[in-house]
Parts: C-alpha cells; sequence; structure tokens
C-alpha cells in the first residue's frame, strides 16, 4: 500500500540509527507551503532525525511555518527550537549558525533543505527571477556550508547533507530552466566540497528527490497545470515508474541515513530517489 504524506505512526518504518541520539541538527526550510496537515521534505526530515534522539534547530523564511512544524514534533516529545531566517542572507545566515550554537554548543548535522521552482525557459524567465532563483537554491547552501563548515571541523567531525532535485539530472516535463540549473550546481558543488574536506572527518552528500507528493505540489499545480491539481497529481503519477509518486519521508529516510554512521564511508555522493524515473526512457 502506497504511504501517505501525512504518515501515522504505523506506516513509518522502524529503522533505528541510535548514532544519532543526541545529535544537533540544523536544518534548513522546516516549514512548508500549502495543505499544513501534511509533512513537507523538512518537517519529515526534523521528524525522523527527531525520532532518532536529534536535538533539531530548524529555520524557515516565515516564522509561523516553521513553529507550526515545531508544536507538531513537540507533541511527539522531540528536542526542536525554530527561528526565521533568510539564507540567502550572509547576515542572517550567520545569525542562524550562531543562534543554533549558543543554544546546543555544537552542530553534528547541516541539512540544506532549501529550493522553489519558478517557470520559464532563458528567453521568457526575467533577470530578476534568475537572480532570485539562483540564491535561493544556490547561494543558500554555499552561505549555510559558509558559516558552518569551520564549525565542524573546528569539532573535527560533522555531515552536511544537501537536497537537489532530478530537475538537475534530466528534463523532467516542465520549464524550469533556473531551477535545473541551480539543483544540478547543487550536486556538482557538494562532490566538490566532500572531497575538499574528506581527510578533515566531514562528509557531505546530496539527496535528490524526484516527483513527491508534497504540500508543495498544490502550489506547483498552479504554476504549471492552471491549478488542475487532481490532473497533476495524476500526470506526476503516471510519469513514474513505479506507477506513483514518492513523499517527504522517502526524502527523510535517505536524509537520516546519510546523517548516521551506518553511512560513515560514503562522501560525495548522490542518493535518488525517485521511484525509476531517472534510470527510465520514459
Amino acid at each position: 500500500m502506497a504511504r501517505s504524506s501525512d504518515a501515522t505512526d504505523s506506516e513509518l518504518p522502524s529503522a533505528r540509527y541510535d548514532d544519532l541520539e543526541g545529535k544537533v541538527v540544523l536544518l534548513t526550510g522546516i516549514g512548508q507551503t500549502g495543505d499544513q496537515d501534511m509533512w513537507g521534505n523538512g518537517a519529515a526530515t526534523a521528524r525522523i532525525l527527531a525520532r532518532n534522539g536529534a536535538k533539531i534547530y530548524g529555520c524557515d523564511l516565515h516564522f509561523a511555518a516553521a513553529e507550526h512544524t515545531a508544536n507538531r514534533l513537540r507533541a511527539e516529545g522531540a528536542d526542536v527550537t525554530v527561528s526565521s531566517a533568510d539564507v540567502t542572507s550572509s547576515e542572517s545566515v550567520k545569525a542562524l549558525v550562531d543562534a543554533c550554537l549558543k543554544k546546543y554548543g555544537r552542530i553534528d548535522v547541516l541539512v540544506n533543505n532549501v529550493g522553489r521552482s519558478e517557470p520559464g525557459g532563458p528567453a521568457e524567465m526575467t533577470e530578476r527571477i534568475w537572480d532570485a532563483q539562483t540564491d535561493v537554491n544556490l547561494k543558500s547552501v554555499y552561505l549555510c556550508c559558509h558559516e558552518v563548515l569551520p564549525v565542524m571541523e573546528q569539532q573535527g567531525s560533522g555531515v552536511v547533507v544537501n537536497i537537489a532535485s532530478i530537475a538537475g539530472l534530466r528534463y523532467i516535463g516542465k520549464p524550469q530552466v533556473a531551477y535545473s540549473a541551480t539543483k544540478s550546481a547543487v550536486i556538482q558543488f557538494t562532490r566538490a566540497t566532500a572531497v575538499i574536506y574528506a581527510a578533515r572527518g566531514i562528509r557531505m552528500n546530496v539527496v535528490v528527490p524526484g516527483l513527491m507528493n508534497t504540500p508543495l505540489v498544490s502550489v506547483l499545480a498552479e504554476k504549471y497545470a492552471n491549478g488542475d491539481l487532481d490532473g497533476f497529481r495524476t500526470k506526476r503519477n503516471k510519469a513514474v515508474p513505479m506507477g506513483r509518486m514518492g513523499d517527504s519521508f522517502d526524502v527523510a529516510f535517505a536524509v537520516a541515513f546519510l546523517s548516521s554512521q551506518q553511512s560513515r564511508y560514503i562522501t560525495g555522493q548522490k542518493i535518488v530517489v525517485d521511484g525509476g524515473i531517472t534510470s527510465s526512457t520514459g
């Protein structure tokens, strides 16, 4: 049976990463846009990591969205703190990292989860939208790593997990050239930086989601399908060799694995979570 995006306790696998107990996770994009009863990628990732005993410091551009997730997690007994942050701003990111260190004293895992897709090819897209896409999808990863990697290096250990998209690997049926270009760049940023820091006790990998049934789908339907949410979901399901979209917990499980010591010899790699799309000629 396909798991829904508002997964219940009985639907969530019980895999346990004991070494995540007590680890401090700094996670960007912990809030979500769209259906607030579902779980976005950031919220689901925070939930799975918290269930493994990690302490979560999450941020979102909108504090109300971050606090919504925090309240859901606190109801499950999670140790979670949230704040508002603009991860395209160097000053805001520095303040975010400083606040996390003041609260918890260290950062063991950084999850760069922020992203946004805007429609358009290079001829139609304005320079303003191109620049904004670059800032949100790529500059945010650089800024967070710029502040956190020195902290991890001083600690002598750390893990970074970036979130990209299969749009950075292939064309997926809709014009979103800036999103595709920046998500591809995130993958290469991860590879190159992982090599630089491999001998310093820091691992860096990237999760590459495919078509996921998240709260954001309703927003994407407005942008790319004239608001036809049911038709948009049907089209996306049919595009997946497994016959259905994944959900945010599929992303979260990959992040948890890469954050744990069970992936201790993995760095500079990507885990594609897409139900087979990028292996298909369809």
